[in-house]
């Protein structure tokens, strides 16, 4: 075994040690404050979102390798996951407004059948077919981080459960994600070594199925403005976007953090590679995944100290720091997989985070629109990311510069929330009439 390698399992293992005390000191205070009623909910939630990852992740490790076993040249793969982002970016939005009216759990079953075709095209070699799979993909995508959200966040509120169990639900989806993360990494590299390249889409499309069947019996509908039409939900969406600077902001900080770690994931690859060297993908990939888990119970944490809007002003200082590093250290040196290591951490605090932010702020009528509005910047960096051939540093750069704005933009967003007088109200208290994702605004103000 060589150093480097006694490095990474050492480090793996001191991190999944990490991640156990401090998954076990949350969990300890969860349990003590959580109703049942809570406790179904989130069952319930956590599982059919759980299951749509799952099918995410088991494609992802093996899309590039498809695409050369089919004999499509490096230029060929670009245009296709280009075409992906651009499909997310240009027809996510009104997917989002789709869900918006005509239900989140409908729009949640969409993305199981267009996930599921475009996992049936890649038993085609056909450059035309797989395209339109990556457009499918690109859509169901929107769908991913947008409905599942919006769903439970309104059926949070319908429930009329505790604000703080919000976060918790959040952060614990986060850290089962990230395990399912790694499960599907292996599952899918055993299926792919067993039957070939295309096998892993296959397992990813009965996931699909499976969560399908979980999803229609056991979620109730929930909608935003029922009554507009999509064009009205977009139009409603931007004006909300105009009129309220803390939306804009969380909008900005989303595509910016969003941006750079997209960029991120396309580039730490050679960042940790040096000439004629071999990295253990699986181990270090593995060490991110826990960096995740640690960073969620890091939240749960942080959140009963302080609230997201204060706390994440460091987290993003942090993240700057720790993607600087290949700016100045040579590639392939273990400080540059220690410095990914706790940017990694951030982006497991950045999660749920987010989600509670966009809980408090975005108004439920257009959230699932104003969600996918969001994901049109950050598709728009990723897609010039991968048109330009920038050297390695360079892209880093980019990445700093995306972080550092997040830090700016999230000071204003603090600033805008200390400056605005709300009585916060548990759910159950709010009038009907003023009733806005648990914030009430004060007569003072409004």
């Amino acid at each position: 075994m060589t150093h480097q390698m006694a490095v990474f399992i050492g480090t793996l293992c001191a991190l999944v040690l990490m991640c156990l005390g401090t998954h076990w000191k949350t969990r300890s205070s969860d349990d003590e404050r959580s109703c049942e009623e809570f406790k179904r909910f989130q069952k319930i939630y956590i599982t059919v979102y759980l299951l749509a990852t799952a099918a995410d992740w088991l494609q992802g490790p093996h899309v590039y390798v498809l695409y050369e076993s089919y004999g499509l040249s490096s230029k060929e793969i670009g245009e296709l996951f280009v075409g992906g982002f651009a499909s997310s970016m240009i027809f996510g939005t009104f997917i989002g407004s789709l869900a918006d009216k005509c239900g989140r759990k409908l729009n949640c079953l969409i993305y199981a059948v267009l996930y599921g075709a475009a996992c049936v095209t890649k038993h085609f070699s056909n450059y035309n077919i797989l395209m339109v799979g990556r457009i499918l993909a690109g859509v169901a995508t929107s769908i991913l981080f947008s409905a599942f959200e919006s769903w439970a966040i309104c059926e949070h509120s319908k429930r009329q459960l505790a604000r703080e169990s919000m976060g918790t639900l959040f952060a614990n989806a986060v850290l089962g994600n990230s395990i399912v993360a790694v499960i599907a990494g292996l599952v899918a590299e055993i299926a792919a070594s067993k039957f070939g390249f295309v096998a892993p889409f296959d397992l990813s499309l009965c996931t699909l199925l499976i969560m399908a069947v979980v999803l229609m019996s056991t979620w109730s509908e929930n909608y935003g403005d029922k009554t507009g039409n999509i064009a009205l939900s977009f139009q409603e969406a931007l004006r909300v976007l105009r009129n309220d600077r803390r939306v804009l902001c969380l909008g900005l900080i989303q595509s910016l953090f969003e941006g750079a770690m997209y960029t991120f994931v396309l580039q730490w690859t050679p960042a940790l590679t040096s000439t004629n060297q071999i990295i253990p993908h699986g181990l270090i990939f593995s060490g991110f995944m826990v960096s995740v888990m640690i960073g969620s119970s890091l939240f749960k944490i942080f959140s009963r100290r302080s609230n997201a809007e204060s706390f994440m002003r460091i987290v993003y200082i942090v993240a700057t720091v720790a993607l600087s590093a290949p700016i100045f250290i040579a590639k392939g040196d273990i400080l540059i997989y220690f410095s990914f290591l706790v940017f990694e951490c951030c982006v497991g605090i950045f999660w749920p985070a987010m989600a509670t932010m966009r809980g408090k702020y975005v108004p439920e009528e257009t959230r699932a629109t104003i969600m996918n509005i969001f994901r049109i910047p950050l598709n728009l960096i990723v897609i010039l990311v991968l048109l330009q051939d920038f050297p390695l540093s360079k892209t880093f750069v980019l990445c700093v510069i995306f972080l550092a704005s997040c830090y700016i933009v999230q000071e204003l967003l603090y600033r805008l929330t200390k400056t605005t007088t709300q009585i916060i109200l548990p759910i159950s208290d709010c009038p009907r009439s003023v009733k806005l994702s648990g914030v009430v605004t004060s007569p003072s103000v409004s």
